[in-house]
């Protein structure tokens, strides 16, 4: 059984020139970075910029990754800075609520797959479009605590906001992800409780 080496390891040989470790990072930590980038910018194509700049960002100043923070936190609190950077000089898109997640949802559930499978893969869904439903802020808080599994303290930290704040603020936003749930999935939500 191979041990995946830490992101200490990998930082430590990308400094020492090994870029195929950086790699590595990009790959572990690829999708959560997306992820919480299109939280930021909604459009998938400017996400994808976005999130290729952070990494870009992150390999120029891994020098200075002290490691106070796991370097998720640090890595994300670029994600968040950079997001808010490319808002600043790109007005926003508007996006439909009615968008392809039907249809694309049903391609990816194509036969061969078991039931408890396709029900997990419906259940991810299904709350992915309930969090593209709250406000940018809310979907952040939802993303970098259940996906980027960041603590209270590391959230703060990425958003520059006190621990406190930050619990109240992810608190709300359940509630909020909640009530989005059960008016827009009602039937869906019976299901799963």
């Amino acid at each position: 059984m191979q041990i995946e080496p830490t992101d200490s390891e990998l930082i430590l040989r990308t400094l020492r020139g090994d870029v195929s470790a950086y790699a590595v990072l990009v790959k572990r930590y690829q999708a959560l970075v997306f992820t919480l980038v299109l939280r930021y910018v909604r459009h998938r194509e400017d996400a994808e910029e976005v999130a290729q700049d952070v990494f870009v960002k992150a390999f120029r100043s891994l020098a200075g990754f002290k490691g106070e923070s796991k370097f998720s936190t640090w890595l994300y609190t670029i994600a968040a800075t950079t997001s808010l950077t490319f808002l600043r000089k790109k007005r926003p898109h508007v996006e439909s609520l009615d968008g392809d997640g039907g249809d694309a949802l049903a391609d990816r559930l194509g036969g061969g797959l078991s039931a408890n499978r396709i029900e997990q893969k419906s259940r991810a869904a299904l709350v992915h479009d309930a969090i593209k439903l709250l406000s940018p802020d809310d979907a952040r808080l939802i993303t970098l605590y259940y996906q980027g599994e960041q603590s209270i303290d590391e959230i703060a930290t990425i958003l520059r906001i006190e621990p406190n704040n930050a619990k109240v603020k992810l608190h709300r936003a359940r509630g909020r992800l909640r009530e989005k749930m059960e008016t827009y999935f009602p039937a869906a939500v019976r299901d799963l409780t």
